[in-house]
């Protein structure tokens, strides 16, 4: 009887061990994002995560606003995207099935950042 409650016991932390690693750890999908930052800041009670949003570029004759909010864990993407709120950004992601509050609030975690316009000194038409 013990062995049969111990083998059950065995193989229900095993699969519990395993969906809690597809659910917070398997990389989903990776890709790129473009678009303007609107907002990044750094918020939380207890556990401090950078946070913000990029409204997509393309066609926005929609009335819904096409957000890409997402979190970043690593503190030298998020000084340079404090540094660049209101520009154009290309970032590179990494989505997960679920967030984890010390990753951040979002599925979707920034870990690099491609490309930055409208840096100053740069115009937007460039002469040839």
């Amino acid at each position: 009887m013990k062995k049969t409650l111990w083998s059950i016991t065995a193989i229900l932390v095993v699969l519990l061990l395993i969906f809690g690693y597809w659910r917070f750890y398997f990389i989903l999908a990776e890709g790129t994002q473009a678009g303007t930052l609107n907002i990044f800041q750094k918020k939380g009670i207890v556990f401090k995560t950078y946070e913000g949003k990029i409204i997509l570029s393309g066609f926005k004759a929609n009335v819904q606003s096409n957000e890409f909010s997402f979190s970043v864990t690593n503190e030298n993407v998020a000084e340079q995207l404090l540094k660049v709120s209101g520009r154009e950004v290309n970032v590179h992601y990494k989505q997960y099935f679920g967030s984890l509050p010390w990753r951040g609030m979002q599925k979707y975690i920034v870990d690099s950042i491609y490309e930055v316009r409208g840096l100053p000194g740069e115009s937007i038409i460039k002469p040839k």
